[in-house]
């Protein structure tokens, strides 16, 4: 087992149209509005950004993330990830009992080196760490989608 790579998957219920979350997810550079972990994203072009993220654990890690696909009629929105993290991510969304179910899926391998370092002790820490940082932008976004 490579104690480097991480696969991710969540799943959010969300209280508005597919539309309506997709049109947010689709703006990667106003995250840090609604989840506050994302400390920051800066846009380089139109299909990538460059992110800085922080979650319980106190360091943060440097994405840039390339866009590969946006469909908005099937409401799928994907990218290539390099960085401190190499891989990619995919968020998915189906209508569901009213609003929306919006998967989230990473397949990423740890390239910061203290990650690396501590891959195996580490592991369990830093599932943890990300799992609190999605419920949280669960709740962010949420919280965002009641005022849209």
């Amino acid at each position: 087992m490579d104690w480097c790579h991480y696969r991710f998957r969540s799943v959010w219920e969300l209280p508005a149209a597919p539309s309506v979350v997709y049109a947010v997810l689709e703006r990667p550079e106003e995250y840090p509005r609604w989840w506050p972990q994302i400390r920051e994203v800066t846009p380089l072009d139109e299909h990538t950004a460059t992110g800085r993220f922080r979650s319980v654990i106190p360091y943060d890690l440097f994405v840039t993330a390339h866009e590969t696909r946006r469909d908005p009629e099937a409401f799928v929105l994907e990218a290539a990830l390099s960085g401190d993290l190499e891989g990619h991510a995919r968020w998915t969304l189906v209508a569901h009992r009213g609003g929306t179910r919006a998967l989230y899926e990473q397949a990423v391998e740890v390239r910061k080196p203290l990650m690396r370092r501590l891959a195996l002790p580490g592991r369990p820490l830093f599932r943890a760490n990300h799992a609190l940082m999605m419920r949280s932008g669960q709740r962010g976004l949420r919280r965002h989608l009641e005022v849209v």
